[in-house]
């Protein structure tokens, strides 16, 4: 019977290329811009998620939500979804609401917040990130309730907030609101890095050390550079230290990356003078360090400060080098029963076999994890999110679906 029902989820789902299209087009459309990203909240899709939950049978709906005064209705939307099954582990899987600003529309094609459809590629601003996992997960609950089939898992549907801005009204605050909804027995799937062939599983995620670095100089009339001392060169100079000193002095190399090794990338750089012909006292550029696990934030500081002095020494200047933000390594096992479940399902649905690697960028996994929640970061996108015509596969949303519905229904998932 359960590879009946098996079968049947898996055939309703190979059919929903035209509910992928729908719900994109719907959820594009919906400008789920964060506060810190000049937008309103996440409410509108939040609501239409819960509509098409609702319309479809799925009653067991749970919001918690983070209270935030910047949106007009002063909240940001966590919602829950739960379908039982005939066991009461569940298998979650997470999807954020928050999408990032279009950047400049001439850099687009077509209206970024219309999805636009070109064969088995649907366009817009969210659709890759984080909108196939929603869709992939939608399809899977309506599926389920379409056939009336209970899964041998229960399945766990979890739509967060705030993704793009460190997820503190999203994620973190669900897990310090109510941490008794996830269990160590559940499977946990992110849905939100991956690769074009499916094969990659994310396990393992570098820290993130972001480091403010201000020159202090003396400021001056540019047509006399010699009564002042220019922070902008100055700061220019430990740009170059950096990028030299830090990879020769953490070369740690760890084949379960790529790259590699940790990375050290000037990125940032705030305005310093308003006038040409001002020579500047003051530069600050900013630093993003993502370190092996096995590389310590701390011993990263304390280099960037020595070559600080060194630079400043060089210059006659002042430089100080503080944290901006700071993130831990996360790792979950690579042999965990949620990556061999994956491996097992890819296998199926895509042909491919699936292996687990690490990343240099950051998911809510990492905060599943340090929970001791071994979490697997999963899907099959194109990594083309935060670019201009940033696309996803219809095609690839109902076969994640179909990974995700053959882990749900078998009973040793967790073996």
């Amino acid at each position: 019977m359960e590879h009946q029902e098996l079968d049947g989820l898996l055939a309703g789902l190979a059919q929903r290329d035209e509910r992928v299209v729908e719900l994109q087009s719907a959820l594009t459309a919906c400008k789920a811009l964060g506060p810190d990203n000049g937008g309103r909240g996440e409410l509108a899709k939040v609501r239409l998620i819960t509509g098409w939950l609702e319309a479809c049978g799925v009653r067991d709906l749970q919001r918690l939500d983070a209270p935030d005064e910047r949106v007009p209705d002063g909240l940001r939307p966590n919602l829950v979804a739960r379908l039982p099954g005939a066991d009461s582990r569940t298998l979650w899987l997470f999807g954020h609401t928050d999408v990032v600003p279009p950047g400049d529309p001439a850099a687009w094609t077509s209206d970024p917040w219309q999805v636009r459809r070109e064969g088995d590629w649907l366009y817009g601003r969210g659709v890759e990130d984080n909108q196939q996992a929603i869709v992939s997960m939608l399809l899977l609950a309506e599926e389920l309730r379409r056939q009336e089939v209970t899964p041998a898992l229960s399945l766990g549907l979890v739509f967060m907030a705030d993704e793009e801005s460190g997820s503190d009204y999203g994620l973190a605050h669900m897990l310090e609101r109510s941490p008794e909804l996830f269990r160590p027995e559940d499977l946990y799937i992110v849905p939100d890095a991956g690769s074009p062939r499916g094969d990659l599983i994310e396990v393992a995620e570098k820290s993130q050390l972001w480091l403010k670095v201000r020159t202090i100089g003396v400021q001056c009339h540019a047509s006399t550079p010699h009564k002042g001392r220019n922070a902008f060169v100055a700061g220019a100079d430990m740009v170059l230290a950096c990028r030299q000193g830090l990879y020769a002095a953490f070369p740690q190399e760890d084949a379960l990356f790529k790259p590699p090794c940790s990375t050290f990338v000037p990125s940032k750089h705030d305005a310093n003078v308003p006038s040409v012909n001002i020579l500047p006292g003051s530069d600050v550029f900013y630093l993003d360090c993502r370190l092996l696990p096995d590389v310590p934030q701390e011993a990263v500081l304390a280099e960037a400060r020595r070559l600080a002095a060194a630079v400043a020494a060089r210059h006659g200047v002042e430089i100080t080098v503080d944290v901006e933000h700071a993130q831990p390594a996360s790792a979950a096992p690579a042999n965990s029963p949620v990556v061999r479940a994956l491996e097992r399902a890819v296998e199926q649905v895509y042909g491919v076999r699936a292996r687990p690697v690490g990343i240099g960028g950051a998911t809510v996994a990492a905060l599943l994890r340090r929970k001791g929640l071994p979490a697997a970061v999963w899907a099959c996108i194109q990594n083309t999110c935060h670019q201009p015509d940033e696309r996803a596969s219809i095609s690839a949303a109902r076969k994640d679906a179909q990974v995700f519905a053959h882990i749900l229904m078998q009973r040793d998932a967790h073996a």
